[in-house]
């Protein structure tokens, strides 16, 4: 099932694995190596709920205040009091646009957020989620930038990656494109799994506009664009490298990146049902998703988690002070659950 692909975890801050192998392109001709990158899709949401949770720490962000205390214009189609923690938790109705998108705008950062702070919810924000598949990044990076000036790869570079010495990126600059793995698309994915198929809900609307295309992966545009939902990219020890700070009550190595308290918050159970999009059940915290019953991802209640399209995923369990990434290019067609990923956590807590 594997072309090339990483996998790496952390204990207490510290890699006890940290492995690599197979091809890095479909043809396989080119070596997986030690510093090869791929695109990780919405395992990138996770960086992105980090600097957000970051400006929180920093006491210059209130999740409960309405996203237009900091961004004005989104007070538009009765969105004035909606307030920052619906977007983290995907429960803010903007699950994607009523404009139809063609892919290429997803690179005009300005254009997708002046669309949803025009836009009406499609349902009464915080009653459910809808997974926010590519909506999710724009308005928090809004956010981001109207309290800091910097957009939000500059940010994530500057404040999380660099001191950190992580190997990771939203927004990818081009003398890294020869590091950078070739994804392998996926067969179709099945979308009667998302439940109603019909092109007017929620789900297709999320899912299809636009129509995510693999081979734009491998373009400088798509590579170079800031889109914090989906573009990030990274490996295996980068990934569990950032999120071992929070494994390990939010500093490592002497680089703070969040309070314990704030760690605490960020697992507070914010929704929990059958996803609008996602047609699964799931527990959404602030950024990432929960522990259940339903998606059990390891034997322990302290834990939290999110993956990317094509199987990417990061696990971070603070009982353990564990963190735990799998990266690779061959892509299965699900977005929820990959058998590569949980076989690997599954020997891995059996060998704890």
């Amino acid at each position: 099932m594997e072309v090339g692909a990483s996998f790496a975890v952390t204990i207490n801050g510290k890699h006890v694995i940290d492995i690599w192998g197979g091809h890095a392109d479909a043809a396989q001709t080119r070596p997986w190596k030690k510093d090869t990158i791929v695109n990780v899709y919405s395992t990138t949401k996770v960086m992105t709920a980090i600097c957000i949770h970051m400006l929180v720490d920093r006491g210059l962000l209130d999740l409960d205040a309405p996203v237009a205390k900091y961004w004005p214009e989104f007070a538009q189609a009765g969105k004035e009091n909606l307030p920052v923690r619906y977007l983290l938790s995907h429960t803010s109705g903007l699950a994607g646009w009523d404009k139809i998108i063609r892919p290429k705008k997803l690179y005009k950062w300005d254009l997708m957020v002046e669309l949803l702070a025009a836009q009406k919810p499609w349902w009464e924000p915080g009653t459910k989620s809808g997974y926010h598949t590519i909506t999710f990044g724009y308005p928090l990076g809004e956010i981001l930038k109207r309290i800091t000036n910097k957009t939000i790869g500059t940010f994530f570079q500057e404040e999380v990656a660099k001191p950190l010495g992580a190997d990771f990126y939203i927004g990818l600059p081009e003398e890294h494109d020869s590091r950078v793995a070739e994804l392998i698309p996926p067969p179709p994915v099945d979308l009667s799994t998302f439940g109603d198929i019909d092109p007017k809900s929620v789900a297709m609307r999320s899912l299809t506009n636009p129509m995510i295309d693999v081979q734009a992966t491998k373009t400088r545009e798509w590579r170079g664009a800031e889109i914090p939902a989906a573009n990030g990219h990274g490996n295996a020890r980068s990934v569990s490298r950032i999120t071992a700070a929070l494994a390990c009550g939010g500093e490592l190595d002497g680089v703070h990146l969040l309070s314990e308290d704030t760690i605490k918050r960020s697992v507070e159970e914010q929704s929990n049902g059958t996803d609008l999009v996602l047609n699964v059940p799931i527990r959404f915290g602030l950024g990432w998703g929960l522990q259940s019953k339903d998606l059990p991802i390891g034997p322990n209640p302290n834990l939290f988690y999110w993956g990317g399209y094509g199987g990417s995923v990061i696990v971070v369990d603070l009982d353990e002070r564990m963190s735990i990434c799998y990266v690779m290019n061959k892509m299965v067609s699900t977005l929820t659950g990959d058998p590569r990923s949980e076989k690997l956590i599954e020997e891995l807590y059996k060998s704890l």
